[in-house]
């Protein structure tokens, strides 16, 4: 008798969905309106987040979480759907999101790759990392940096310690995990707001799992600050 794991027409091999939460304000960008939205290039940010993922053939769609009353985005592709289930934070916004998709079809084995809206200069490479160094691992893992700078603590706004960084990675995204297992160890949190959960990787940590660490790129960094749009620009255009 087949494993639980052994594709068959009973049990298909595991589809792979990705998922943007895209229902902040990102107040800290200094914009009039939501960051992911803000032009680059002349395009929305956020479209060339999805572009990056519908050069992935493996990436069966992509679910992008808006608010509620968010009629921003108007989407034509097959490829891409819209979930109006956002919520007050990205936490709630992927717990929902994940809902979405189980409601949409997808299975508790499937595996989701969660994204930030904002991090517009994922490269399809870099995506196909990760699933490859995840596709068969039993827990999933997720995008990292290797910090590269010196590392301090700080008391009362002066040097308290240096820090060794050489265990140190800074998190970045896609975070991919199977559906299911994200969306109880994310169901686990919900009661007591998320408190603790900064990422997908975390909630998995509370869950007792260990993620794996994928080396991604310092370019997949998150657009926060009013000085990043100008070097995702020049990053673009350096592209083309």
């Amino acid at each position: 008798m087949p494993d639980a794991q052994t594709p068959s027409p009973q049990n298909p091999p595991a589809r792979l969905f990705a998922l943007l939460p895209c229902a902040g304000t990102g107040s800290r960008a200094g914009t009039a309106g939501p960051k992911q939205y803000e032009p680059l290039l002349g395009v929305p940010l956020v479209l060339h987040t999805l572009a990056a993922f519908h050069a992935v053939a493996r990436v069966e769609q992509v679910l992008v979480v808006v608010s509620p009353g968010d009629r921003f985005l108007s989407v034509d592709d097959p490829q891409t759907r819209l979930a109006h289930c956002g919520g007050a934070t990205r936490a709630q916004s992927v717990f929902n999101g994940l809902q979405a998709l189980l409601d949409r079809g997808a299975s508790a084995q499937d595996w989701v790759l969660v994204h930030d809206a904002a991090r517009c200069l994922v490269a399809p490479a870099q995506i196909d990392a990760l699933i490859d160094a995840c596709l068969d691992d039993a827990v999933g893992g997720l995008l990292a940096l290797k910090l590269p700078d010196t590392l301090k603590a700080e008391t009362g706004g002066r040097v308290s310690a240096t820090v060794d960084r050489s265990d140190k990675w800074l998190a970045q995204t896609p975070q991919m995990f199977r559906i299911g297992a994200l969306q109880a160890a994310l169901a686990a949190r919900a009661a007591t707001g998320f408190d603790g959960i900064t990422d997908e990787a975390s909630a998995m940590e509370l869950a007792g799992q260990a993620p794996r660490l994928v080396p991604g790129s310092a370019q997949n960094f998150k657009v926060t600050y009013p000085e990043d749009f100008a070097l995702a620009e020049a990053i673009l255009k350096a592209r083309s």
